[in-house]
């Protein structure tokens, strides 16, 4: 089943980019960055209404909190930096190149959370990397 999900993301992940470059034009992307984060707070918090989960606020841990709060900035720094790269550059280019972060998560699923390298994942990664240096060469 998360495979579903994961292709789900995919698709809106192409869509993001198709949109973002649509809708950057003629403006600063990080004022485009601030507008497509509000819109994401609002969607994320009627979620997380909508099916009756704010009470679990409370059951956070500081470990819960400290690492989400790592995640958003780090969410934050991609999406400014993907924006201008959008606003620089071609969808064809940037979002490809952007999926290089599959890649450098695998590396760093390795050394922060200990998770095994098969075969499979380590010569995909190698293809992305690839892919990747021969889109920006």
């Amino acid at each position: 089943m998360w495979w579903i999900y994961a292709l789900l993301s995919a698709f809106f992940a192409a869509l993001t980019a198709i949109f973002a470059k649509m809708g950057i034009k003629n403006m600063d992307s990080d004022l485009a960055t601030a507008i497509r984060t509000v819109i994401i707070l609002m969607l994320a918090w009627g979620i997380v209404l909508f099916k009756g989960n704010a009470g679990s606020l409370s059951g956070l841990s500081k470990q819960n909190w400290i690492f989400l709060i790592l995640s958003g900035f780090a969410t934050g720094a991609s999406w400014i930096f993907y924006f201008k790269a959008l606003q620089l550059g071609e969808v064809s280019q940037v979002a490809p190149v952007d999926k290089l972060s599959v890649a450098l998560a695998i590396l760093l699923s390795v050394i922060f959370l200990g998770e095994p390298v098969t075969w499979k994942s380590a010569i995909g990664a190698l293809m992305i990397i690839g892919g990747t240096m021969v889109l920006i060469l």
